[in-house]
């Protein structure tokens, strides 16, 4: 009897959905000699392992401040330490925003632009705000503001006819009084630079136009500013400023409007997760004073201290050393402009002749540098299932991971699952991730979604039932 063939060795996982930074790009030496810096004072030690003060380490709200001032170089002039306060992360200090400034009877709606990160609506919710998403589309301008105003407009109509039929005062009733000076009608959540999903950037028109709007309807607009720190220029040979202002935020086109407010419309919530590593929970809140203070006393804060305490100190003198700086500077913006020139060169030339397109909008109006984030997002031809089914053919047949479009739906929110399987809804689209892999493997990522597209597209055209064969989870 002959012997068997050998069997072809199992490919190993790509995973271009993975939106993490790679192990080998954490900044340990950055936290290493903070950590020592810190813990081998004894002065410096003692404040570091106290509870600390409620709204952050004040070094580091002074070093955030300064650093965030040559980051974005405000119309407005320097930022100040006033509206700065500590956080835990982005995800933590949006649980934190929804505890102290949202009520869950009388704020009355939560707008998520979609596709939108969909692991914030879980926050919404334990927050008390269930069945209170919505979704409002993106556009070529980053944000359909005519579709948001409409929203806001009859939400707000809605809810004074409903509290004068019922003759109940409208007005805050879980939380009121001294304790909760300022309860906001709406929220509104974005990410208006590289967004995560669609690496879409808000145009300055639209930023403008969205501060309005959050204005007149009482709305805190939170706006994850977490990859505005790594960008480059789109082209391979165009050259690269490393100084070049990132995208005006959200909160400082705020400020500079007439009319800016003691409480605000605007809340920048930052992140070291993708600079230094997920694991370092450091973040800040910028905002108005007013509102900085008040997020300092939420309870958990009031009880503990700011959290991440001892870790901020840390991450103060990475930043009053220049190491944080030139970490950005010399070694993250290099590795991911390689790998994005990789991902989209591999796109251009292996997707993009099947039919693939590109999504990501080139607002020039705020910056000239309009590659930078962690992803990109591609729509995929209309000849082949919904990028669900592809998604799972390709991690079944190829080991390829990537993120599609039924996961960036607004939860309980039934028109943004339509909106996304109408004609031309983001359904069809997917999204991929240049942080996690190599460029060797990013490139054979792409190879490998090609390859998937080319199969699923063979099999359709021989009359088989892809979809049926396969199985995914939306979550």
């Amino acid at each position: 009897m002959g012997s068997m063939p050998p069997s072809t060795p199992a490919k190993s996982l790509i995973n271009l959905q993975l939106g993490w930074p790679s192990p080998r790009l954490f900044a340990r030496d950055g936290l290493l000699k903070g950590a020592g810096d810190i813990l081998t004072s004894d002065k410096e030690t003692a404040a570091a392992l106290i509870y600390g003060p409620h709204i952050g380490h004040p070094p580091l709200r002074t070093s955030l401040a300064e650093w965030l001032t040559t980051v974005y170089s405000p119309k407005t002039g320097p930022v100040s330490q006033d509206g700065i306060a500590i956080t835990n992360g982005a995800s933590g200090n949006l649980a934190n925003v929804l505890q102290r400034f949202t009520d869950p009877l009388y704020t009355r709606k939560v707008f998520m632009v979609e596709p939108t990160y969909f692991l914030a609506c879980p926050i919404f919710e334990d927050n008390g705000l269930q069945r209170k998403l919505r979704g409002v589309p993106e556009n070529a301008e980053g944000l359909d503001i005519d579709f948001l105003r409409r929203a806001l407009e009859a939400t707000e109509t809605a809810a004074v006819a409903a509290a004068k039929s019922s003759g109940r005062s409208d007005e805050p009733t879980v939380k009121n009084g001294a304790t909760y000076p300022k309860i906001y009608k709406y929220v509104i959540y974005c990410v208006p630079t590289f967004a995560n999903p669609s690496g879409k950037t808000f145009p300055m028109q639209t930023r403008e136009k969205l501060v309005s709007l959050a204005r007149e309807y009482d709305a805190l607009v939170v706006s994850d500013d977490v990859y505005d720190f790594l960008h480059w220029p789109e082209d391979p040979k165009a050259p690269h400023d490393p100084n070049a202002a990132a995208p005006p935020r959200l909160v400082d086109v705020d400020r500079a409007m007439p009319g800016y407010r003691k409480w605000g419309n605007t809340l920048s919530n930052g992140s070291f997760s993708k600079l230094i590593g997920p694991g370092v929970r450091v973040g800040w809140a910028d905002c108005a004073p007013a509102l900085a203070r008040e997020l300092a006393e939420v309870g958990s804060s009031s009880s503990g201290g700011a959290p991440s305490h001892l870790t901020s100190t840390f991450v103060d003198k990475m930043l009053r050393s220049n190491y944080m700086q030139d970490f950005i500077r010399s070694t993250l913006v290099p590795t991911y402009r390689a790998r994005y020139y990789v991902l989209m060169g591999a796109i251009k030339e292996l997707l993009v002749p099947l039919g693939v397109t590109v999504e990501v909008n080139k607002p020039t109006d705020v910056t000239s540098e309009i590659g930078g984030g962690f992803f990109t997002y591609l729509r995929l031809p209309d000849d082949i299932p919904a990028a669900k089914t592809v998604a799972a053919f390709a991690l079944k047949e190829y080991a390829l991971r990537i993120a599609f479009g039924h996961m960036f739906t607004v939860t309980g929110d039934a028109d943004s699952l339509a909106r996304a399987e109408a004609d031309g809804g983001f359904s069809r689209c997917v999204r991929l991730c240049w942080a996690w892999h190599e460029e060797g493997e990013i490139r054979e990522g792409v190879e490998r979604l090609a390859a998937a597209v080319r199969d699923v597209r063979d099999r359709v055209a021989r009359g088989e039932d892809v979809g049926s064969q396969l199985s995914i989870g939306i979550r």
